[in-house]
């Protein structure tokens, strides 16, 4: 790969294979936690919280972990969204996330989140399981998909 192309790429490769159809424990975690307006579920500043966020978290000297942010929908006007770090970051909320979660990917367009979601619920479902908390957790951002190829999307239930 040429120079060019990787400052072109942001976001790292994922791997789905230990996201799929597995269950992830989450140990006391370290997240920051952002809000970010949405309109009918829809994300609106997204890009402008991470630029921000991202660069506290680097002032600070520490990194996002795994590239994973979780989103959290509170609403159709808002979400939250958690941010994996590894060090407290001076400016934001701290917070930490423990338990054990469904986890499944899925990859396609975001327009297909739907048919994700009901697929996720079946598969508790035949888990045994009824999730009360979700996440999302956009692995790459659209321009990195789009260079990569795939647009991988877990869903985090417990």
């Amino acid at each position: 790969m040429d120079m060019q192309v990787q400052e072109e790429i942001c976001c790292p490769p994922f791997d789905p294979k230990p996201w799929t159809n597995t269950f992830v424990t989450l140990d006391d975690k370290q997240f920051i936690k952002e809000k970010v307006r949405t309109f009918f579920f829809m994300p609106i500043n997204f890009g402008g919280v991470m630029k921000r966020v991202v660069s506290k978290v680097e002032r600070a000297g520490g990194t996002v972990v795994d590239n994973m942010v979780l989103s959290d929908h509170q609403s159709k006007w808002r979400m939250d969204v958690y941010i994996a770090v590894d060090r407290e970051i001076p400016g934001c909320e701290q917070t930490h996330l423990s338990g054990t979660f469904l986890s499944q990917v899925y990859e396609g367009p975001f327009s297909d989140t739907a048919i994700w979601t009901k697929d996720f619920e079946r598969l508790a479902k035949e888990k045994g399981l009824e999730i009360k908390r979700w996440f999302m957790w956009y692995t790459t951002c659209p321009k990195c998909a789009k260079k990569y190829g795939k647009n991988y999307v877990v869903i985090l239930g417990s």
